[in-house]
């Protein structure tokens, strides 16, 4: 069996060379990586030479593997140049474009999304959303406190006492503990808000205020995401945000329900209420946003308050991103790959909820019941 390893267009690779031996051991003899494929994330060809592999143009590496690992979608054209059998593994993000479905479906290629793997506890180590998350709220404080004109720690100095900077976290999924763990190690006074009742706990056991909204819809079936709320909380929600951010100096947005468009949370009236300096670091701008002037992927300045709209935090830490990246998917590899050759069991719960295309067809029952197909 071939295995290919492709070039993306940022900072991330899929597979770093320290894990080639992972699959080696998987009993994978042919490991063909784009030239050049590591340099963003400070790999070398070399690396990955001296680890097993062999490093190859993309156009070969398309046309003789077996299986692919990537991050990005591959385009149209390279689609096309891939095997029939090719199983095709990477980020393909079809629970925010749909049109990727259609694509694989077309090729008549078999795909396992990462963003699609079940949120149990056998799937931790492969669950690439909270690798990807957890550097995205630990960045998006330090993005804050650049652009903050306030110093985060409190400090007295013979010139007078600086007040701690105030935080407020929308959303206590894992970018948003590691936002609060992050804001509270520099100094900062935070409180945090989250939809999920189970986040309680987790938000006071890193020292920050949890603000409760009653009457949230029961979520314990969801498997550890966000559920769609009722018109009623939502407006208490809003009412209670825009309180606690009028006295917030960051406010870092991290909230979004699978699938369906980021909520609404800092609204237009809200940021005319803030204090002007302050600052907005919305992680949802890819979809949608949870403020109402965030732009993904810029920086706008509204009445004097600071947006910024990232979506593509991970890939400014590439080194990290990959080395987590990579582990997250060599376990997933470990699932279908046996003794060197490809083996599909439909029947692990992990390999079924993570396969997108099966041979083209549409088989994820998530996004069968999105789609209503």
């Amino acid at each position: 069996m071939v295995v290919g390893i492709l070039k993306e267009g940022e900072n991330r690779v899929s597979v770093i060379p320290g894990d080639l031996a992972a699959l080696k051991k998987m009993g994978v003899e042919h490991i063909l990586v784009e030239a050049g494929a590591g340099l963003a994330s400070h790999h070398t060809d070399q690396a990955y030479v001296d680890q097993g592999g062999k490093t190859s143009q993309r156009s070969e590496i398309l046309k003789q593997s077996d299986l692919i690992l990537c991050i990005q979608t591959p385009s149209d054209e390279e689609l096309a140049a891939m095997k029939k059998s090719v199983v095709l593994i990477g980020q393909f993000n079809p629970l925010q474009d749909n049109s990727v479905i259609d694509r694989f479906e077309s090729k008549g290629l078999t795909t396992f999304s990462l963003e699609l793997i079940p949120r149990t506890t056998r799937a931790q180590s492969m669950d690439v959303l909270s690798s990807m998350a957890m550097l995205s709220g630990y960045k998006a404080v330090l993005l804050s406190a650049t652009h903050l004109p306030h110093m985060f720690p409190m400090s007295m100095t013979a010139a007078g006492s600086i007040k701690p900077a105030k935080v407020l976290v929308l959303g206590a999924g894992v970018a948003g503990l590691q936002a609060i763990a992050t804001g509270r190690r520099l100094g900062a006074v935070v409180e945090a808000f989250d939809v999920r009742t189970a986040a309680r706990e987790e938000v006071e056991s890193l020292g920050a205020k949890f603000v409760a909204v009653e009457g949230a819809t029961d979520d314990t079936k969801a498997g550890g995401y966000a559920v769609e709320q009722t018109d009623e909380y939502k407006q208490r929600q809003a009412e209670l945000i825009a309180d606690h951010a009028a006295k917030a100096d960051v406010v870092i947005c991290t909230a979004q329900i699978p699938g369906r468009k980021a909520p609404l949370l800092v609204t237009e009236a809200t940021i005319a209420r803030m204090i002007p300096g302050s600052v907005v670091v919305d992680l949802a701008a890819s979809s949608g946003g949870n403020c109402a002037h965030t732009k993904n992927g810029e920086t706008i300045v509204v009445n004097g308050i600071t947006i910024l709209g990232y979506s593509d935090i991970p890939s400014t830490m590439g080194a990290d991103a990959s080395k987590l990246i990579s582990k997250n998917l060599i376990n997933f590899a470990t699932l279908i790959i046996k003794e060197g050759e490809l083996a599909l069991n439909f029947d692990d719960d992990i390999v079924a909820g993570t396969c997108l295309n099966n041979a083209g067809e549409l088989v994820n029952t998530r996004l069968k019941q999105i789609l209503n197909r």
